[in-house]
């Protein structure tokens, strides 16, 4: 029997009650069209806990001892975990082959490069930058971070694994790049040892301003299809939260569906040959001296 046919389908008021709890608690937003992809996923949380109701299940995810785990269950099945590595190349290669290099020159006297992947969800962004940083050779002396972060924590948990199957994660990979940066594991392939070392996992709110001070100043943040799970205001939120984080000429890149448009006139747009970027505007002292 499924487990439409064993549980009431889930009440408008119970829908908005849901909805609402996981907007105040991290400012994703689901419009009225997601009450089937409630009724459909979070079933299968009724399912797992036993539970008789939706009505139960908020009061589950509210009062539960085990609430705040329930809450990253739910918020993995809610939304779409799908990434693979090199992902979006086309912006890819405005990063390594443009952007890269005017970091080398920019932060020469520090040898220093802190990247951000934010919502990295199971890693395959953040490993891809590692991979595009290592293979520049520009940064083989440098204190390079790359910092991935994400709301959920089994994702997290599966990012610094490192442990892909083959096919999914890799429909974009070339088989010597995969072959250089990955070692066989008995469920796939893992991210090498040194790759790893450059990489940061953490859970992370971005909606939580006082928490992001954790990853400290960033030379570029990627944010890319994420802020599609988030309405204006919680937009603005974010990003105001990632440019606070950003130092003066830090780079934003956001996905190919994504703008700041009505969200933030804080950044400059900067003109790549295949691709558009935000910039934090550099400050009046640092100009001077470019």
């Amino acid at each position: 029997m499924s487990v439409f046919e064993r549980y009431p389908p889930l009440q408008p008021i119970e829908f908005r009650l849901l909805r609402d709890f996981v907007y105040d608690r991290c400012g994703l937003h689901f419009d009225n069209s997601s009450m089937y992809l409630f009724d459909r996923r979070l079933g299968e949380r009724l399912a797992a806990l036993e539970l008789d109701s939706f009505a139960e299940y908020y009061k589950h995810l509210r009062f539960s001892s085990d609430a705040a785990r329930e809450f990253d269950e739910a918020i993995e099945v809610l939304t779409t975990s799908e990434t693979y590595f090199f992902r979006q190349e086309y912006q890819l290669r405005s990063f390594e082959k443009e952007l890269l290099p005017a970091l080398a020159e920019k932060n020469a006297s520090t040898k220093n490069l802190v990247l951000w992947s934010a919502g990295c969800s199971t890693g395959e962004e953040a490993y891809t930058i590692a991979m595009m940083v290592h293979r520049s050779g520009l940064f083989d002396d440098w204190d390079v971070r790359i910092i991935g972060s994400d709301i959920t924590k089994s994702r997290i948990a599966a990012a610094r694994r490192g442990v892909y199957r083959a096919g999914g994660s890799f429909r974009t990979i070339e088989p010597t790049v995969r072959d250089k940066y990955f070692a066989p594991h008995p469920e796939g392939f893992q991210v090498a040892e040194f790759l790893r070392q450059y990489c940061q996992f953490g859970h992370l709110n971005l909606m939580d301003r006082a928490n992001l001070a954790i990853v400290g100043p960033v030379d570029v943040v990627f944010c890319r299809n994420v802020l599609i799970y988030f309405d204006e205001n919680s937009r603005r939120r974010v990003i105001d939260n990632l440019y606070r984080r950003l130092v003066s000429g830090g780079i934003l890149l956001l996905g190919h569906s994504e703008s700041l448009l009505n969200v933030s006139t804080a950044f400059e747009l900067l003109h790549l040959k295949e691709d558009l970027v935000y910039m934090k505007p550099m400050r009046t002292e640092a100009r001077q001296t470019l």
